[in-house]
């Protein structure tokens, strides 16, 4: 009987596999490392825009108005009446446009004459005041109470001041001579005395919250 052999076929060996097979492979449009890098900085960059903004928008960018920074940095008055230099006191409020017209001049003059002159600036709506509104008889605003070196009140403006007009009663405070003749202001005889006698025209106003 004849033997029959099966011969079997061997099985042909798999392809090998292309380079970096197994690993996933990256979505169409994904960002890189590069661009995640880009990404996050572009983000940090708008955010650092937007808090730009709203800092201006709240005018954290603005200077303090002359009329705020001379008060801010203006000394208390009983030490300025005692510090041997000669004292221009104001009068004043936030929402008066004559004080706010003032203000420059005002601050020039501090400025030029700094450690010489004090200027000193009393809010008429602080409580705090209302002993020296009362004191220096205060019916309007802007209102100047000047002082010599020794402390002493020697004249009163009334209303709004030009810069001419504030430069020449600084002149006549520190020189200590007589105070330049111009209507609404004159030389106090006291404290208490009341309204100024000057030369010009007694100043007509409505109250300590009123402005010229």
């Amino acid at each position: 009987m004849p033997l029959s052999v099966s011969v079997s076929k061997p099985s042909p060996a798999p392809a090998p596999a292309p380079a970096g097979a197994g690993a996933p492979l990256p979505l169409a449009g994904a960002a890189g490392p590069l661009a995640g890098r880009r990404e996050r900085m572009l983000l940090a960059a708008v955010a650092a825009a937007l808090a730009l903004m709203l800092f201006l928008v709240r005018g954290g960018l603005h200077p303090a108005a002359p009329l705020e920074q001379l008060a801010r940095q203006s000394l208390d008055l009983p030490v300025a009446l005692a510090d041997g230099r000669p004292t221009l006191v104001e009068f004043y409020a936030d929402w008066c446009e004559a004080c706010r017209a003032m203000a420059p001049a005002m601050a020039s003059l501090e400025q030029q004459h700094h450690g010489a002159l004090d200027v000193v600036l009393l809010n008429v709506d602080n409580p705090r005041w209302q002993p020296e509104l009362e004191r220096y008889a205060v019916n309007g605003i802007p209102q100047l109470e000047l002082f010599n070196a020794s402390g002493d009140a020697v004249g009163r403006s009334l209303g709004a001041r030009s810069r001419p007009e504030l430069e020449a009663l600084t002149a006549a405070l520190l020189a200590e001579t007589p105070l330049p003749q111009l209507a609404g202001v004159g030389s106090v005889s006291s404290l208490t005395g009341g309204a100024a006698a000057g030369s010009g025209p007694p100043v007509a106003l409505a109250g300590p919250r009123s402005h010229g």
